[in-house]
């Protein structure tokens, strides 16, 4: 018995180790065509991107950031897009909610609706909501007749084009999290005398919150980069509706490449910092954590 002999509860575990290593034959050839593909399509075009705004210098970097219609385009994509994202939320919410707890005429069509903006071209987008948010349009003439408010050739009109992009982000992510959720957990609220809107705060709320941030965080993603639907609708005034997509596009047009590099890359940045803090609060919000 001079050997040592390993304890027969470890053998499962580690058959079931090398099953899992073996699932994939010829693992250093997935890998390697995994990491050259990766690196093709996003890191080596990140890497130029961050590279080409330095031949500007650092100084003529942080002029070129500075610029007052850099910053009001900034300021109108990265604002317009948590402002949308934020709408969505609720909105999302209450798609999600219908759908997944109500059964009614046309739920179906509701349904397919919901995926449009993902299948839409965002040029045809941008050209429908110009019509109905007009001053003359379907909606816009209503809107400015009872309340004098201007949407379409406005910021307004951007951030509905943001929100129109961004929605199916949030109802997609929340609705499989509705349909898995007990109902016991709400009975029993219910059966403690809670009511309606207790059971939702102290019971739904915190189970959905880590989806509902996902969906915000998708939603903004979607939202910040957004170019075809919002320049048919925004009106692209310097200083007043014009987006940094837009901005970008048109000193390209100069021949101007390491300007719009460094736009890009303040926008890849804050988007970065932006996702960060959010999936961090994601990991802070999740259920379970602390048992």
């Amino acid at each position: 018995m001079g050997g040592s002999v390993a304890p027969l509860h470890l053998e499962p575990r580690r058959t079931v180790l090398r099953a899992r290593r073996r699932v994939l034959p010829g693992f250093d050839l997935a890998l390697g065509t995994t990491l050259l593909w990766l690196s093709t399509i996003v890191l080596v075009p990140l890497s130029a991107l961050a590279l080409r705004p330095w031949e500007l210098g650092v100084a003529g970097l942080i002029e070129s950031l500075t610029e007052p219609r850099i910053l009001a385009a900034l300021r109108l994509s990265f604002g317009g897009a948590l402002l949308a994202a934020a709408l969505n939320v609720p909105l999302g919410l209450l798609i999600a909610w219908v759908l997944t707890r109500y059964r009614f005429p046309g739920r179906r069509l509701a349904d397919a609706m919901v995926d449009l903006p993902f299948a839409l071209p965002t040029a045809v987008a941008g050209v429908a909501l110009t019509a109905l948010y007009a001053p003359n349009g379907w909606l816009g003439a209503p809107i400015a007749a009872a309340f004098g408010w201007r949407v379409a050739f406005t910021p307004a009109g951007a951030v509905v084009a943001l929100a129109f992009v961004g929605l199916p982000f949030v109802v997609r992510t929340v609705e499989p999290v509705l349909r898995d959720l007990p109902l016991d957990a709400e009975e029993a609220a219910a059966t403690l005398g809670a009511t309606r809107a207790q059971t939702l705060r102290r019971v739904v709320f915190p189970a959905l919150a880590p989806a509902l941030l996902t969906g915000f965080g998708l939603a903004f993603a979607r939202a910040v980069g957004e170019y075809g639907s919002v320049i048919f609708i925004a009106g692209n005034m310097p200083m007043v509706s014009e987006i940094a997509p837009l901005l970008i596009v048109t000193r390209l047009e100069q021949y101007d490449y390491a300007g719009p590099a460094a736009v890009g890359l303040a926008m890849l940045t804050l988007s970065f910092v932006i996702l960060l803090v959010l999936n961090l609060l994601q990991r802070v919000l999740r259920p379970g954590r602390h048992t």
